[in-house]
């Protein structure tokens, strides 16, 4: 699929149309339809092997084999559920990939996300949590118009998942980027999305928009039910007490 990259920014900045994509005789993706508007973020749920990872490597112009058709901007950024550092380089080097030349700008972004002070560490000597930071750091020095986020924070514990969330929604807030976010997680969705689809028979199957304000929290009104209501989309049956 020949990706079409926009030019001149309109009220969608990412378009999905048709895309189809199959491996052999399995057909993942069969059609898709799907927009984002400026300084939207939409959630992404779907069962595993549903096609979500597929969707978005289509979109970050990963996979050539897809047919139907897409529009990005030429400016956005991709963060995986691994951090992808390269280990021969250091942070402030990794955060530079892609933009070279742009040092001040990449050190603004590890500021942005806390690391100011580890610009020449190693990336063996970060945690996992400050991994996925620089990670972020090096999609955010691209200035991205959107932000293509693949399970993101999927591989981190508990506590430094919540802490990755709250720095998504702030970087969110600060610098007004779109985000497509590939998750498993229904509360992270709907802390951090304004619309949840639902990936099922390889279509978008279910799209629900999530009308809180943020910051959010699972105790806020509302919340509870539309949990119950992606859930329910979802497939996954309340366990009764």
């Amino acid at each position: 699929m020949a990706p079409r990259i926009a030019g001149v920014m309109s009220s969608s900045v990412v378009t999905a149309t048709g895309v189809r994509r199959s491996f052999g005789a399995a057909v993942v993706l069969d059609g898709v339809d799907l927009t984002i508007a400026k300084g939207e973020v939409v959630a992404l749920l779907g069962g595993s092997g549903s096609g979500k990872s597929t969707l978005l490597r289509i979109l970050a112009g990963l996979d050539s084999d897809a047919t139907g058709d897409r529009t990005v901007p030429s400016r956005y950024g991709v963060v995986f559920q691994e951090h992808r550092l390269l280990p021969w380089k250091r942070v402030l080097d990794n955060v530079g990939l892609g933009v070279p030349g742009e040092r001040a700008r990449c050190r603004a972004a590890l500021a942005e996300v806390g690391l100011a002070d580890r610009e020449r560490a190693w990336p063996a000597e970060l945690s996992g949590g400050q991994a996925q930071r620089v990670a972020f750091a090096r999609a955010l020095a691209r200035e991205p118009d959107v932000l293509l986020l693949d399970e993101p924070f999927g591989a981190l514990d508990a506590l430094t998942r919540l802490r990755m969330q709250e720095l998504f929604g702030r970087l969110r807030a600060r610098h007004g980027f779109a985000a497509l976010l590939v998750t498993h997680d229904v509360e992270e969705a709907l802390l951090l999305a304004d619309r949840a689809l639902v990936l099922d028979g390889g279509r978008i199957a279910a799209d629900l928009t999530v009308p809180l304000n943020h910051p959010r929290a699972p105790d806020d009104p509302g919340f509870g039910e539309l949990r119950r209501r992606l859930l329910d989309l979802l497939g996954v049956p309340l366990v009764s007490r």
